[in-house]
């Protein structure tokens, strides 16, 4: 596909000029799709750890490295993982299961090593964590795609995420992000309309003049979808828009013992 094609398939449309051609790095990111069908062969160790050398290879806030990856093969423990969420079977199917966690512990025991006190246990060492897991999960799936593999990214680890710990073995102040199925696809799933660059991108200062409008154009260029998880966000006639299932989801509070599970863990979030 040439670079229009594929930013088409992105957006629907075709929104800017992109140059004729582009590296093939630049062309896989362009049409990076989740992978939710897997078959049941093997992911080698050897590429396995390449990946994960690649997710190594992100950036991390002043070089502190702030995350952890926890690896599983295990089919019981991602069985667990997939009973506990209850709405994604398809995560049992994966051959590996990936989780990526905010680290600070690291941080603190470098501390001790050291003789000095750790004094940043707050807010800003919480989001530095984070981001530092994000970045190498967003590396991971960059170089899996590269491989042939697939990903999906799994948030819903933190709903359970009183299950989810002690089954990985996390220590006080580590808390998982977000895991990551892995494999090799079955089928490919189609490319997700994203919102306009017009939305997202701000030049120079923010502004959202216009976004109602915006967001109703996009309504109308991505099919309608069926309600996401109507036993969770309550019952919605078939066919709901983007906007609409965001709505619908945001509107129903979700992990709302978060704060507190990560503040018994040892975080202060101050």
């Amino acid at each position: 596909m040439t670079p229009a094609d594929l930013i088409h398939n992105r957006y629907g449309i075709v929104p800017f000029e992109p140059p004729e051609e582009v590296a093939p790095a630049l062309a896989a990111l362009l049409d990076r799709r989740v992978t939710r069908r897997y078959r049941a062969d093997e992911v080698p160790d050897p590429l396995l750890d390449t990946i994960l050398a690649a997710a190594q290879s992100a950036p991390s806030k002043s070089d502190l490295q702030q995350y952890s990856i926890v690896v599983t093969r295990d089919p019981a423990k991602i069985a667990k993982v997939a009973d506990w969420i209850g709405t994604m079977p398809w995560i049992k199917d994966a051959p590996v299961l990936l989780l990526f966690c905010g680290d600070m512990r690291r941080g603190q025991q470098a501390c001790a090593k050291h003789g000095r006190p750790h004094a940043n246990n707050n807010m800003d060492t919480f989001l530095n964590t984070a981001v530092d897991a994000a970045l190498a999960m967003g590396m991971a799936i960059a170089a899996a795609d590269a491989a042939g593999l697939g990903t999906c990214p799994i948030s819903y680890v933190r709903s359970h995420i009183e299950k989810v710990a002690p089954l990985f073995g996390l220590p006080e102040g580590v808390y998982p992000v977000a895991g990551l199925s892995l494999g090799w696809p079955a089928a490919r799933n189609e490319v997700t309309p994203r919102l306009p660059p017009s939305v997202v991108v701000h030049r120079e200062t923010y502004r959202d003049t216009g976004l109602e409008d915006a967001l109703s154009d996009y309504d109308a260029l991505r099919p309608k979808q069926k309600p996401r998880y109507p036993e969770i966000h309550g019952p919605a006639p078939e066919g709901c828009t983007w906007s609409e299932n965001a709505a619908r989801q945001l509107s129903v509070p979700e992990r709302f013992g978060f704060r507190t599970w990560l503040r018994l863990r040892g975080f202060a979030l101050d």
